[in-house]
């Protein structure tokens, strides 16, 4: 019974860990040469910062749910706040929401743990494990068939790594979600 406790919890977290990468975590990489000047979120002047998330790559720009970055000459970028598109905010909306519900659903796992009577269901945790994968599924559809809006589509455009992982968390959301329903309280 331990050993399936920790394997769900390490599932959950994993999730999480894929939920907060893909939405919130912006990973940042210092600029090898102080003569690089980007606009985007500089440490220092020495040393500026270059935004690697990315739900989208085409050539010489990236993007991610909260910055455009446009290369120019050499390794000049220009990071711009991501437009105000509706579809957008949806996505931002449904990612944001995703971290939201399973942070309940691990918080609510805990809880039922120490007050669930035996042979109870964790319906509640999987419930809201089930909504984070939901959301995370319609924020990374939506992104999928509307990001053309926003940038131009072309042969050299592919999705990047934090796009990859938001559909990754998808199925392993619902997994653990589904595990939890199962899952009966032993003592």
């Amino acid at each position: 019974m331990l050993l399936l406790l920790l394997g769900i919890i390490v599932l959950h977290v994993t999730v999480l860990v894929l939920l907060f990468v893909s939405t919130i975590v912006s990973v940042t990489e210092a600029a090898e040469s102080k003569y690089e000047y980007l606009l985007c979120k500089p440490l220092s002047k020495e040393k500026p910062v270059v935004s690697l998330q990315q739900w989208l790559v085409n050539g010489g720009q990236t993007a991610d749910l909260w910055q455009n970055c446009t290369s120019g000459s050499g390794s000049i970028f220009q990071c711009l706040t991501s437009s105000t598109n509706e579809w957008l905010q949806s996505v931002q909306a449904m990612m944001i929401l995703s971290v939201i519900f399973s942070v309940l659903s691990l918080f609510l796992f805990f809880c039922q743990l120490f007050t669930l009577t035996k042979g109870g269901r964790f319906y509640l945790t999987g419930i809201f494990q089930i909504l984070a994968g939901l959301c995370v599924m319609s924020g990374a559809a939506i992104f999928t068939v509307r990001h053309t809006d926003w940038h131009q589509a072309s042969e050299s455009t592919s999705y990047g790594f934090a796009y990859i992982l938001a559909w990754l968390a998808f199925p392993l959301a619902l997994a653990s979600g589904i595990i939890y329903v199962i899952l009966r309280k032993r003592e």
